[in-house]
């Protein structure tokens, strides 16, 4: 693996690992959605997330990351439409995909 990929993934999961430092072990949704400065660092997390995978992408296209494609979008939306990032998403992205993300990470991590 290149080392710049490392780095990329690396970076991945430094941002996921902050996410849920941000939140804690109680991550409560009502308290995200009420907390402007949570949402707005966990959102620049999610920024930081897919234009590193965007970067991965790039050097190498066919990496087996289950919905990388999905990743940059998100960051996409994040950062280009702003004023329509959903709190509800968000904390499906958060809930549901990071999990299995930071899992597929620590695979390739692991490997080198």
């Amino acid at each position: 693996m290149k080392r710049e990929i490392k780095k990329y993934l690396y970076d991945i999961k430094i941002s996921i690992d902050s996410i849920f430092d941000y939140l804690g072990d109680k991550r409560d949704f009502f308290e995200y959605q009420n907390n402007k400065l949570l949402r707005r660092g966990i959102e620049r997390e999610i920024e930081i997330i897919g234009e590193a995978m965007n970067r991965i992408l790039k050097l190498e296209p066919d990496i087996k990351i289950e919905n990388a494609r999905q990743i940059v979008d998100a960051r996409n939306w994040v950062i280009h439409g702003y004023d329509k990032v959903d709190n509800v998403v968000i904390w499906g992205v958060i809930s549901n995909h990071l999990p299995k993300l930071k899992m597929e990470i620590e695979v390739y991590l692991e490997k080198e």
